[in-house]
């Protein structure tokens, strides 16, 4: 009698490792530099100097992934299968989160952002309408086009995988700004905007895609996207 195939071993990964791991990178590069530049005020140089800012950017980065990645490991269990910082072939770019849950597969890039996000509307009956992601005062769009990237690289996996019909969904998760207590949750560009607790209640919601479908999808997505 033939034997059953073995199982194939999935890795979730860790939340916030790879930003993690640039920012040691490159606080280390300065620190060495400095030192090298100045051997005998180096050690002083760098007690009284801060990293800058585009360096402590991947340290808060990966504290939001890592916040974010924490409550989704919670809920993780039979029907709800998590993946964190998946490196997606050919670049050196990421995804944050993957998960699959019972009413699909849902992208989240999660962002630590102070301020509030919202979504501005222009245009209407005479112009065009056009919509633009803020944060406090900032114009983040972009992060709604990265996020639909992903949506797409992911949504093109499942399809090379056979698994054209599952859907996919796009989510800009915010941790700690400061959200509205009731209301604020939005979408835009066919991206869900929001919060951890929300983002939690949105692939928590009952669907389609049973256990057995969604440890299949689960696989499929840990071989096209690796751990980063």
């Amino acid at each position: 009698m033939a034997s059953s195939p073995e199982p194939v071993e999935t890795f979730a990964g860790t939340a916030g490792a790879s930003a993690k791991r640039e920012y040691e990178r490159r606080k280390d590069k300065r620190e060495t530099r400095i030192r090298e530049a100045h051997p005998h005020l180096g050690a002083l140089i760098l007690a009284v100097s801060d990293d800058p800012q585009s360096t402590r950017a991947w340290a808060v980065g990966a504290r939001g992934e890592e916040v974010l990645g924490q409550r989704l490991d919670r809920i993780a269990g039979p029907g709800v299968h998590v993946l964190h910082d998946r490196r997606i072939p050919g670049t050196r770019a990421n995804i944050d989160h993957i998960v699959v849950c019972p009413s699909g597969v849902f992208v989240i890039d999660a962002k630590k952002y102070q301020g509030r996000p919202s979504l501005r509307v222009d245009g209407g009956l005479f112009r065009p309408r056009t919509e633009t992601l803020m944060v406090g005062s900032r114009d983040c769009s972009k992060l709604v086009a990265g996020a639909r990237k992903q949506v797409a690289l992911v949504r093109a996996a499942l399809d090379h995988a056979g698994l054209a019909e599952i859907p996919v969904h796009g989510v800009l998760c915010f941790v700690e700004a400061d959200w509205p207590l009731i209301g604020g949750a939005f979408t835009t560009g066919a991206v869900h905007v929001l919060w951890p607790r929300k983002a939690i209640e949105l692939v928590s919601k009952p669907g389609p895609v049973n256990d057995q479908r969604a440890r299949e999808i689960h696989r499929s997505l840990t071989s096209s996207f690796p751990a980063a």
